[in-house]
């Protein structure tokens, strides 16, 4: 083999390994049952807020610490804790997907996203 196929196949090797290894890295749409098996690796987690149960932000304590009850898409239920203030309009969310890992019993979240009702309906769209 000459000198510029060995460099070439190093390059393949090399770009294969980056995305076999970002690969592993990355979080996937998971229920609480499975974070709980492997805490500390970063999952989405899809659910609705429990309403019966209380939310916890106090601006003036801690303006970065809220914290809720979460249903994921299997019925299991876990607290949640989020360090930054209440997303706007959460209490108006259809389904909150939260990104992060369980620390122990809770669900430690790093990112939340709302799906927030739509303020259209099958009645006002016309096609």
């Amino acid at each position: 083999m000459n000198r510029t196929s060995i460099i070439g196949l190093v390059i393949i090797a090399l770009a294969i390994g980056a995305i076999v290894s970002m690969y592993g890295d990355a979080s996937t749409y998971e229920n609480f049952e499975v974070a709980k098996e492997n805490p500390g690796k970063e999952y989405h987690i899809v659910g609705v807020l429990n309403r019966e149960k209380e939310k916890y932000y106090d601006p003036q304590k801690d303006a970065n610490y809220f914290t809720f009850y979460l249903i994921d898409e299997k019925g299991i239920e876990s607290k949640v804790v989020y360090h930054n203030p209440e997303p706007a309009d959460f209490d108006r969310s259809e389904k909150i997907v939260i990104v992060g890992s369980m620390e122990g019993e809770q669900f430690e979240a790093s990112k939340i996203l709302l799906k927030c009702p739509s303020k259209y309906t099958d009645n006002q769209v016309k096609t």
